[in-house]
Order: structure tokens, then C-alpha cells, then sequence
């Protein structure tokens, strides 16, 4: 009788072998699933509430300003007098619009400063 004593607890064994599985899923969804469901969500808003004068940019590269919006398309001008219709779906980004250059002012240190290098 030297091989039979004991019975294999094959039960414990299979839910530890789970708990990797079910922890690896966990770190992928808090990891991967959810930021991706998130930024999808953000950009559907995006979509939906472009107007008239938004300026975006397409997955093409294009960048340009809208004139038109219907229900699946939108008309973007790219240049003067040149206007392309895109699928709002085809919509990446909103451009930022570049901050405007303000001339430095010159105070009364400034022109002092400069009277002294003149000099």
C-alpha cells in the first residue's frame, strides 16, 4: 500500500491558478480599458459639439477652420476660398489658436537703460 494514501486537492489548485489571471485583467482595465473608453468618450463630445468658426484639425494632417456643419459632414476652409468637406468622424483635434504677439511696452527703465548705452 505505498502509493495510495493521499487524494490530489485539485480544487485549491485551480482557483489559485485563476487568481493571476483575474489580477492581470484587473492592472489591464485600470491600466488600458478605462483611459481608452475615457479619451473615446472625450473625443465623441468633441465631435458633437464643433460649430461654425471652431478651428480644427483632421486625421489627415489638414488644418483649417469650419464653415458648414451638417449631421455626418463638416465644410473646413484650409485656405482662402478653398473649402474641403471632411466626415466629422475624420476630426482629431481642435487647433488652440495662436496666442497674439504683444510689442514689448517700454517703461521709464527701459528708455533709461538705453540712454546710458547710447551715451
Amino acid at each position: 500500500m505505498g502509493a495510495g494514501g493521499a487524494a490530489p486537492q485539485g480544487g485549491a489548485g485551480g482557483f489559485a491558478g485563476l487568481v493571476p489571471l483575474i489580477l492581470m485583467f484587473v492592472i489591464f482595465y485600470f491600466l488600458l480599458i478605462r483611459p481608452q473608453q475615457k479619451k473615446t468618450k472625450e473625443h465623441r463630445e468633441m465631435i458633437g459639439n464643433l460649430k461654425k468658426g471652431d478651428r480644427i484639425i483632421t486625421a489627415g494632417g489638414l488644418h483649417g477652420r469650419v464653415t458648414g456643419v451638417s449631421e455626418s459632414t463638416l465644410t473646413v476652409e484650409i485656405a482662402e476660398k478653398v473649402r474641403v468637406k471632411v466626415n466629422r468622424s475624420s476630426v482629431s483635434a481642435l487647433a488652440q489658436p495662436a496666442p497674439a504677439v504683444q510689442p514689448a511696452k517700454k517703461g521709464k527703465a527701459d528708455t533709461k537703460s538705453q540712454n546710458d548705452k547710447a551715451k
